[in-house]
């Protein structure tokens, strides 16, 4: 494994978690395209689950029948979620798009962002136990977004409040160490990728 191995550019995916109509979602995850984009050592991959057909009843054990998003998930370094809070969880399209894949989240650390009236404080939680029976590494850092409804301006775009960018990047920071770290890993493909 060579420095560039370590030092280049990481493929990071969003997978946008709500599949509302109309959904806050939108502004947000459109927020996060416009500040992760501009991150030099990032490659930025927007998979929105609204846009992808994932049934439920195709579900095999140990992952599904090949889905339209399995290549992209396998290409990525690392993941953020861009989950909202239902019901005190994260929302089922998640849990199915988890389901669906499993060397696809292998050795690859996730981080969260979460929004609802609470932040997303539990659907984050719930999903940091989920994602380690994968074999993925949730980072500590989070980005949590109370009542982010309440930050919208009069086009609809979602101003961050104070902190909140710091906090993202503080996030991103972190996801990038777990992603280098965990390179070796996935290149050794202990999850029996290829």
């Amino acid at each position: 494994m060579t420095q560039d191995d370590f030092s280049g550019r990481l493929r990071i995916a969003v997978v946008v978690g709500s599949v509302r109509r109309p959904r806050l979602a939108d502004p947000l995850a459109a927020w996060l395209e416009r500040e992760l984009g501009a991150i030099d050592w990032l490659e930025l991959d927007m998979i929105d689950l609204a846009a992808v057909s994932l049934p439920m009843h195709e579900m095999q054990p140990g992952g599904a029948v090949p889905s339209p998003i399995g290549s992209r998930l396998a290409n990525a370094d690392a993941f953020v979620f861009l989950t909202p809070e239902y019901n005190h969880s994260f929302p089922a399209p998640v849990k199915n798009a988890i389901d669906w894949h499993f060397t696809e989240w292998a050795y690859k650390p996730v981080a969260f962002v979460g929004y609802g009236a609470s932040g997303g404080i539990r659907a984050v939680e719930q999903l940091r136990t989920v994602l380690p029976e994968l074999r993925a590494t949730t980072v500590r850092e989070s980005v949590l977004l109370p009542m982010a409804w309440e930050h919208l301006d009069a086009d609809g775009r979602f101003v961050p409040p104070p902190g909140t960018v710091h906090a993202l990047h503080t996030m991103m920071n972190e996801l990038r160490t777990w992603a280098r770290a965990l390179r070796p890993l996935r290149a050794a493909d202990p999850a029996g990728r290829a």
